[in-house]
């Protein structure tokens, strides 16, 4: 049996040096205060076990990672009609590009990046009593915890500098694919990305997809078998901005990331892990997360290949 603990010590103490490298996300002014040098990693096992190491107790902005609870929420209603208005491709662009949607006409390449999440959002307002409490109600039962909360600093701070994120609902409502009032889009937008949790909870949260859709404590069925196995493959195509082909080559896992510096990673059957490091790289990924999922994989000997 392997020794999870005895394997993401090793693996904290071999790549906190990357903690170093790299910069936060400091064009979200909110963002640009935290601590680079806060690192950690939490394993929660499909049968109830937890590894932890650094810091995992503390709450960070998850950012992007919320997106798959937005796609988890609009496929458990509207299931296929969601890709009518939203691609499955991966991107080759960055995560905000408007020439991509151009090109496209104003339909995004996938529910990762911002315009596909734009769009989810939009499904979600025209689905859900209340976007905002409904989404964190969500989550709190993915993670079995009611501790979790948008951040309003950061939610507002996304607001006052998100000029990109506005042209591009604004592009995306003249071409029909966004139906309710672009400022409300936006500012459900803004605050699903800015839900702040620990390490312990975002890993706690993804096990519904290592477990194909049901959460395992409780026996509650999220999805379909056949919806988490399309959430999954999106995750590993999509799920690491423009970095994906390269992360999966590293790690062999489906992951989603976002720029509060969090990865959050599935093993099939058997475990998620969620990693933090604020400091990323080029792409917008943390240094030290994906250093810490390759690491974690090849020590472990699994991957979903």
């Amino acid at each position: 049996m392997k020794n999870y603990q005895e394997i993401i010590e090793e693996i904290y103490h071999e790549i906190k040096p990357l903690t170093k490298q790299g910069k936060v996300a400091d064009y979200i002014p909110a963002l640009a205060r935290v601590n680079r040098d806060k690192l950690g990693i939490s394993v929660s096992m499909i049968t109830g076990e937890t590894y932890c190491v650094g810091d995992v107790e503390e709450k960070f902005s998850i950012q992007s990672i919320a997106k798959v609870f937005s796609l988890t929420l609009a496929m458990a209603k509207q299931n296929e009609k969601i890709w009518k208005r939203i691609g499955r491709e991966p991107s080759g662009n960055a995560f905000n590009s408007l020439v991509q949607l151009e090109y496209e006409h104003g339909i995004p390449r996938n529910p990762f990046v911002n315009a596909g999440a734009l769009v989810v959002t939009d499904i979600l307002i025209s689905n859900l009593d209340n976007a905002y409490t409904d989404f964190l109600d969500f989550v709190h039962n993915l993670c079995v915890s009611a501790d979790i909360d948008y951040n309003e600093e950061v939610a507002q701070s996304e607001k006052e500098t998100g000029f990109t994120n506005a042209a591009m609902v604004n592009f995306l409502r003249s071409h029909h694919n966004i139906e309710n009032d672009v400022n409300q889009v936006l500012d459900v937008y803004f605050h699903h990305c800015s839900i702040d949790m620990n390490l312990k909870e975002l890993s706690r949260s993804f096990l519904y997809l290592t477990n194909h859709g049901v959460i395992p404590c409780s026996n509650q069925r999220i999805l379909n078998q056949s919806q988490a196995k399309r959430i999954n493959a999106l995750m590993l195509t999509c799920g690491t901005y423009d970095e994906a082909g390269d992360f999966a080559y590293l790690t062999g896992i489906p992951a989603k990331s976002g720029v509060g510096g969090g990865i959050a990673a599935i093993i099939p059957n058997k475990l998620s892990v969620a990693v933090w490091g604020p400091a990323l790289n080029e792409k917008g990924n943390s240094l030290a997360g994906v250093k810490a999922l390759e690491l974690f994989t090849t020590k472990t000997g699994m991957s979903i290949f």
